[in-house]
């Protein structure tokens, strides 16, 4: 399927905003979303049917010139099947035509994605982990959504209102004067609407075809390191030198004797047991709503705290340096799993990705993971063959200085960004002495992997994976500097 492109000049944009529903539309809303899920079911099981069918031909001995054909799993087949299927079929026969279509295509089309990824997964034409065959969404579990991308989709004049299909019009939480200024002047053109129940509410996020409008930063020609912490969130360095800490607000760690006590009464209460098909009491229900409250307020303090630090920085820097932290496996420490997950490393980054290229359109490099920033000598180049985690201030054995570790990395990225433009291999290259010599392992900041013990002519040896591979080719890197991506 073609994929859509933005007019020139124009960016594609989500507008969010909350709903007010009364006990009517949400009921069709969660109608709508439950359509979707069945649909999504629906075209797993027809897909799946066909794989299991010619598994099973296999041990009847039918030849392999004659076998079930494989089920396609594109959407306008996925569709084709469901249309045929949906006046006939005894779990969509008879309340059907209650939903929009836009719900069966938001299911279809998820399932059709799916199946894509697993293919492209298997293939190895997919990049990120292994995609396993789509399953069943569970009625409990799954997360109510459903998208409109034709009929009418629009705001209304007076601010407070969205108008979506078969749903009707629904009152937003918070005024959209904004977009609809845009869309009367001309320079927004909606394209599609998103509803979902998440954290307690229902949301509408409506995709938008905005003129691109681009923000002057303060400071354009600055630029700035950020290094990213669990006791400082972030530690900005700009190129004149200047060095500002942001404090981690620690919103879960301060919300945790509250949760304590709320799991504690939930805990005293009868809840559901799938098992026995025990239904949950009431006492329970409203015990586990005030719970769910709590994590739902720590989520939107985490959320507004991180908009606030992205587009500070995004809005006064016109080069961005953030480094490229593997999240995935910091989170398997379970000793700072908790904090590194309260602090939303990851989340950080992408905003800063979009903000810096969309509105602002500066730039933003992403340091390479192996840089050791933190064991590079912000004054004179020098690099140290270990820095444990426990030593939080950086001595320079050459130079002598003395630096707090998390400032003297984020100098070392605020300086890489000069590294680009000139196109020298690492920050503290330019006009300084002569780098003292590398001990082993001290030109990166972490190793990538354990060493592998390989047998060889009956004994072991140690093979060492930062060394170059067997054919002499070294580590690829950007060709503007070995230890940084512009982006």
């Amino acid at each position: 399927m073609k994929k859509f492109q933005p007019r020139p000049g124009f960016v594609v944009r989500a507008f969010r905003f909350a709903l007010d529903p009364n006990a009517t539309q949400e009921a069709a809303l969660r109608s709508h979303c439950g359509a979707a899920r069945a649909a999504y079911n629906r075209a797993v099981g027809w897909v799946t049917a066909s794989w299991w069918q010619r598994r099973a031909e296999e041990t009847y001995g039918i030849p392999e010139e004659s076998p079930t054909e494989w089920r396609p799993w594109s959407l306008p087949s996925l569709r084709k099947a469901f249309n045929e299927a949906k006046h006939t079929d005894p779990r969509f026969a008879a309340w059907w035509e209650e939903n929009s279509k836009e719900a069966y295509s938001t299911g279809l089309a998820n399932a059709s994605a799916a199946f894509g990824n697993y293919a492209k997964s298997k293939n190895g034409k997919r990049k990120g982990a292994r995609m396993g065959v789509p399953r069943f969404k569970s009625k409990h579990k799954a997360r109510l959504s459903c998208r409109f991308t034709t009929g009418t989709i629009r705001v209304d004049a007076d601010g407070r209102h969205v108008t979506l299909p078969r749903l009707g019009t629904l009152r937003t939480h918070e005024p959209m004067v904004k977009l609809l200024g845009r869309v009367q002047a001309g320079t927004a053109r909606i394209l599609s609407a998103t509803v979902r129940h998440e954290r307690g509410r229902w949301f509408a996020s409506l995709q938008v075809e905005v003129k691109r409008d681009i923000v002057r930063v303060a400071r354009p020609d600055a630029a700035v390191g950020i290094d990213l912490g669990v006791k400082t969130l972030a530690v900005l360095a700009d190129s004149t030198g200047q060095i500002r800490t942001v404090a981690n607000p620690g919103h879960y760690d301060a919300a945790r004797a509250q949760l304590r006590r709320a799991s504690r009464t939930v805990s005293r209460r009868q809840g559901p047991d799938r098992r026995t098909g025990q239904r949950p009491s009431r006492r329970w229900e409203k015990a586990n709503a005030a719970r769910n409250r709590v994590h739902h307020r720590v989520a939107n303090l985490r959320e507004d705290a991180l908009h606030k630090l992205t587009t500070a920085v995004a809005a006064e820097y016109g080069t961005v340096v953030v480094e490229d932290l593997n999240v995935a496996g910091m989170l398997r420490n379970r000793r700072l799993a908790r904090r590194i997950a309260d602090a939303g490393f990851g989340e950080i980054r992408r905003r800063l990705t979009y903000k810096t290229r969309q509105r602002h359109a500066t730039r933003m490099i992403v340091a390479d993971r192996w840089y050791p920033s933190s064991k590079t000598c912000s004054g004179c180049g020098g690099v140290k063959a270990k820095l444990p985690l426990h030593v939080r201030t950086f001595e320079c054995d050459a130079c002598h200085l003395v630096v707090d570790r998390d400032d003297n990395a984020a100098l070392n990225r605020a300086a890489l960004a000069a590294a680009c433009v000139t196109g020298t291999g690492v920050a503290a290259d330019q006009d300084t002495p002569k780098r003292v010599s590398k001990p082993r392992g001290a030109d990166r900041e972490t190793r990538a992997t354990r060493p592998r013990r390989e047998a060889e002519a009956g004994r072991g040896r140690w093979r060492n994976p930062a060394a170059p591979a067997a054919d002499g080719n070294e580590r690829p890197y950007s060709s503007r500097s070995p230890h940084a991506l512009v982006m």
